[in-house]
């Protein structure tokens, strides 16, 4: 069930550096560089690949961590996501 409000999302900074700018930081380390699309956890900068890759790293670090909110990668969209809330803002 999804909650009428997000704190996450009015609380989340894009004033945050990827770890790995170049990247899915797991893809990396893995030696591929198959994923889809990449997504930016706005509270440590990890930089993680979408849910349409195989691997789905930033639904995964999600999951590790409780990082709530992540935001697009990709050039030209700025829209964020919040895992807890289950939100678009």
């Amino acid at each position: 069930m999804t909650s009428p409000t997000c704190t996450h999302l009015a609380q989340a900074s894009d004033d945050v550096t990827a770890r790995t700018p170049q990247g899915c930081e797991e893809c990396l380390a893995q030696g591929t560089d198959d994923w889809v699309h990449l997504r930016l956890c706005l509270t440590c900068g990890h930089v993680g690949c979408c849910d349409s890759s195989q691997w789905k790293h930033a639904t995964a670090h999600h999951h590790e961590t409780g990082h709530p909110v992540i935001r697009s990668f990709e050039r030209g969209e700025a829209w964020r996501w919040c895992y807890v809330d289950q939100r678009i803002g």
